[in-house]
């Protein structure tokens, strides 16, 4: 019995409940101009700055107001400058997308909710 209870804790143990920020899932959605991958990284309502117009949107809303920008501006380049050490309260990234041959720095706010980190705000400016 002693031995099942032991397997049993070390399978619940080695089971993702991680609490580590997204970071390659972000990665891997921005090079694909996945608005709706990014979206799903986030809390209900997220703020998104894209080239200085703000606001705080649903789900559906920043999954458009992405999507329009990645139809303007379709890239395939993405890569962290910066990761910021995890908190308790969150994390901060900095990272370039590059479209064509215009440069943009993404700046993404995360916020530790229960056991993950979400994305609260993400903004987009030209480089």
């Amino acid at each position: 019995m002693n031995t099942f209870l032991a397997l049993l804790t070390s399978v619940i143990f080695s089971l993702n409940f991680s609490s580590e920020v997204p970071y390659s899932s972000l990665e891997k959605a921005f090079k694909a101009n996945q608005s709706a991958d990014i979206v799903s990284l986030g809390k209900e309502m997220m703020v998104i700055n894209i080239l200085s117009n703000e606001g705080v949107y649903s789900s559906q809303q920043a999954t458009l107001v992405l999507k329009n920008f990645f139809s303007k501006h379709p890239g395939n380049s993405f890569e962290y400058t910066f990761k910021g050490k995890q908190t308790s309260d969150g994390a901060f990234a900095i990272a370039n997308y590059f479209s064509k041959s215009e440069k943009y720095r993404v700046t993404i706010h995360f916020k530790k909710i229960n056991a993950s980190y979400k994305i609260e705000s993400l903004s987009i400016e030209k480089d």
